[in-house]
């Protein structure tokens, strides 16, 4: 009963995760048939339209697009944050055991495909795309996982969502350090002296979640216009929001029986209202939850359904439209050196360093976990396709003619390593299934 109950959590988790995965190839695929049908002009001219707000004396407008890729994709990391902090303080990245063997999993899937990236690339102005394989999109990995139903152990599932947590660490990382404009430091420290308000505000116990918006929308702009690229803002965010309950279980059930009691004494009007007694007691109620939640699970709840199920979709369709056509400029060699990246960099990455950690006695993989289905998994790590197309946003930003050849490459190379994943998993299963029969 304790490991069902300890587990549900994160089997909703993969839940929702797989179905963002669906949608997430739906959107891809409106995407690519919007863009390359008869009303490509449409699909291009909606995500340029400039929305903003402007006056005589202040104008703030931005291209549709980039109020997805700067202002939605920052509420996307922001839930990476809050993942992540959860995971570093109670959940599956909390000890230096947990956290070994996605750790050398996710170290083999960042550097190898980076290392394959910088000896294949030929050309210096492409150099810029190296971050562009480095992570791994959780929801459309998990989504495969979730086709092979009771075939795969949960815990190949959590070290899948353990260690691309760890690639978005790096992916952060990477886009904070290399992938940012020239930086405004005046306007970067006046946000970074607002987030450690927030910082002694989350150290104090305090959150407002009023306070909180105001100062997230103002650190959000800060961020923007001090060359920072406002995802980074996200994540920083999310580190302020407090994970610990104002009050206890035991307190909270004190509190909500006396709540009942005096909700069972007021006397009940045969009017389709309540009285100002019951209002007055339900407001108290609502007062003793607020407080017995913990801040960062609340928005982490409340997030994820927003995310999965609206703004990565969105950041689909909206970036994954692709124009194929044979008068338009394709960059072959980034195509491919993308698509092997993914495919053998991942593949071989992840799987040769987690063996070869395993043989050195450095980490401990579970007994229900086998080489094969870490093989596969490993390939399933080459499916980048959110991230992997969000770096190469920012990478070719002043190389736009690079970003349809970027694309195409995570299309292609997050396609195979999705359909090697499967059959390796899939092969490993049946193999599985045959060895207990015969025995």
């Amino acid at each position: 009963m304790i490991k069902e109950v300890f587990l549900t959590p994160f089997q909703k988790f993969v839940k929702i995760e797989s179905f963002s995965g669906i949608l997430l190839m739906l959107s891809t695929v409106i995407a690519l048939v919007w863009a390359n049908s008869s009303f490509g002009n449409a699909y291009s001219e909606l995500w340029q339209y400039d929305i903003g707000i402007v006056t005589e004396s202040f104008e703030f407008k931005k291209p549709l697009i980039l109020w997805i890729n700067d202002g939605l994709m920052a509420v996307f990391f922001f839930l990476i944050g809050l993942e992540i902090k959860r995971e570093l303080l109670i959940g599956e990245l909390n000890s230096v055991k947990k956290i070994a063997f996605p750790l050398f999993g996710a170290l083999g899937g960042m550097l190898v495909p980076v290392v394959f990236f910088l000896f294949l690339n030929q050309n210096p102005e492409t150099f810029k795309g190296w971050g562009i394989p480095m992570a791994t999109d959780i929801a459309f990995s998990l989504a495969v996982l979730n086709v092979l139903g009771k075939r795969i152990p949960l815990s190949l599932k959590i070290f899948l969502t353990a260690f691309a947590i760890v690639d978005d660490i790096g992916a952060v990382l990477v886009i904070a350090l290399f992938y940012s404009g020239s930086i405004n430091l005046s306007l970067l420290l006046i946000a970074l002296v607002m987030l450690a308000v927030l910082y002694l505000f989350s150290f104090k116990g305090f959150y407002s979640r009023y306070i909180f918006f105001f100062f997230g929308t103002v650190i959000w702009f800060l961020f923007l216009k001090s060359g920072m690229h406002p995802t980074v803002a996200g994540i920083l965010m999310a580190f302020s929001v407090p994970i610990r309950q104002k009050i206890d279980t035991s307190t909270f059930l004190v509190q909500l029986e006396l709540v009942f009691n005096k909700i069972k004494k007021v006397s009940i009007s045969n009017k389709p209202i309540l009285s100002s007694e019951q209002i007055e007691h339900i407001d108290d109620l609502e007062d003793w939850a607020s407080k017995f939640q913990s801040p960062l699970q609340h928005l982490e709840h409340n997030l994820h359904g927003w995310v999965a199920y609206f703004i990565i979709p969105i950041f689909a369709l909206a970036n994954a439209g692709v124009l194929i056509d044979s008068s338009a400029y394709l960059d072959t060699a980034l195509v491919t050196n993308i698509v092997i990246c993914l495919v053998l960099g991942k593949g071989i990455g992840i799987a040769s360093i987690v063996i070869l950690a395993k043989k050195m006695k450095i980490i401990e993989i579970p007994s229900d976990i086998s080489m094969q289905q870490i093989i596969g998994v490993s390939f399933l790590a080459g499916i980048g396709f959110t991230m992997a197309i969000f770096i190469a946003s920012l990478a070719f930003a002043s190389s736009p003619e690079y970003i349809d050849s970027a694309k195409i490459g995570i299309l292609i190379g997050s396609f195979i390593s999705a359909i090697v994943g499967y059959l390796v998993l899939r092969l490993n299963s049946t193999n599985s299934k045959i060895a207990s029969n015969r025995a």
